[in-house]
């Protein structure tokens, strides 16, 4: 399989080993805008008839879905947020980071040097991934401010996000006090948000909203609003941790709300899916999605992601049907 074949996906996915990581203008952030989030609605009805939309509207197959499942590997923040992490696994994490697809497969694809967006890990484990990935280019992220209740004291939340920062994180992934938004305390969250994405510094921030927790798809349209407006870099869905994680309806109003964002400030934001996307269809869905909302810019690592743990294995397995034409099991291909 030659290059040739892919193009010109492939050459959209080449292009991340090109550029620097995360190389847009960060997001500044503005005064808190209340009749902007006031104003902000949400028609369930019609967002979910929009997503359930996609997937036959969108479908790839042979070569150009092969080239879209490229393309989705440079976009996957290869996460492990387990209670037993250890420093092996993270090591082991990491050096799938590096090769995320069998050497053998990527030369046969023409993608030689293929790596993933980000490892994201507990603050714990950030030194160790900062080792193991030394050299790489690849950033390291880290849950931070009480992940994933974000129900820890205060100064204890923010000095996490310092520690963090210290130790090499070059993202931050902070969770939100979701009472803010169930009660529509629109300030306290903008307070919030802004003073942790101060504690940042140079690294970028993403505000993982917990979706699932927010009660209605109009609560996450004003609080993506919200913590744009206070600074945040990325808005995410979940932490992965509650009953109800990414959807598309919730990612649609996401994205819509980045999309507002930009016309009004001028500022791109980005965006992290996160939580329950395992299967590599369920990629192609999400590209699709932020291709046809947001446009090509937002299909780059610096403006988009996917949080995911299992996902890459699957990737790995419809590439090597599309080389073989046969499927291999899951073990083959391990995650170090």
């Amino acid at each position: 399989m030659s290059t040739e074949t892919l193009s010109p996906l492939v050459a959209a996915a080449t292009a991340h080993d090109q550029l620097p990581q995360l190389a847009h203008v960060r997001n500044p952030g503005m005064a808190l805008d209340l009749d902007w989030v006031m104003a902000a609605q949400a028609n369930t009805s019609a967002i979910e008839r929009r997503a359930a939309t996609i997937g036959g509207r969108r479908s790839v197959k042979k070569e150009w879905q092969a080239a879209w499942l490229l393309k989705a590997i440079t976009l996957i923040d290869l996460t492990t947020l387990s209670g037993d992490d250890s420093e092996g696994r993270v090591k082991r994490l990491c050096a799938k980071a590096r090769q995320p697809v069998r050497a053998d497969m990527l030369e046969a694809l023409g993608m030689p040097g293929l790596k993933v967006g980000a490892v994201c890990v507990y603050h714990d484990m950030v030194e160790t991934a900062v080792r193991a990935l030394e050299g790489s280019g690849i950033p390291v992220a880290a849950v931070s401010t009480g992940f994933p209740a974000g129900l820890s004291p205060w100064k204890t939340r923010i000095m996490e996000i310092g520690e963090s920062v210290a130790a090499g994180a070059r993202e931050i992934d902070i969770v939100i006090s979701r009472r803010h938004v169930l009660t529509g305390n629109w300030q306290a969250l903008y307070d919030e948000m802004a003073e942790m994405r101060a504690a940042c510094g140079e690294a970028h921030v993403k505000a993982i909203l917990a979706t699932g927790e927010l009660g209605t798809l109009r609560n996450v349209a004003k609080a993506s609003l919200v913590c744009m407006m206070a600074g945040a870099d990325f808005i995410k869905t979940s932490t992965g941790k509650e009953g109800v994680n990414a959807t598309l309806p919730v990612s649609l109003v996401m994205i819509r709300a980045i999309r507002d964002y930009e016309a009004r400030s001028g500022i791109k934001v980005g965006y992290k899916p996160a939580g329950g996307i395992s299967k590599a269809k369920d990629a192609l869905l999400y590209l699709a999605l932020m291709k046809d909302e947001l446009g090509w810019p937002w299909l780059q690592p610096d403006l988009f992601r996917f949080g995911a743990s299992s996902l890459l294995g699957d990737i790995e397995r419809q590439l090597e049907h599309h080389l073989t034409g046969r499927y291999s099991a899951a073990n083959r291909h391990a995650m170090g």
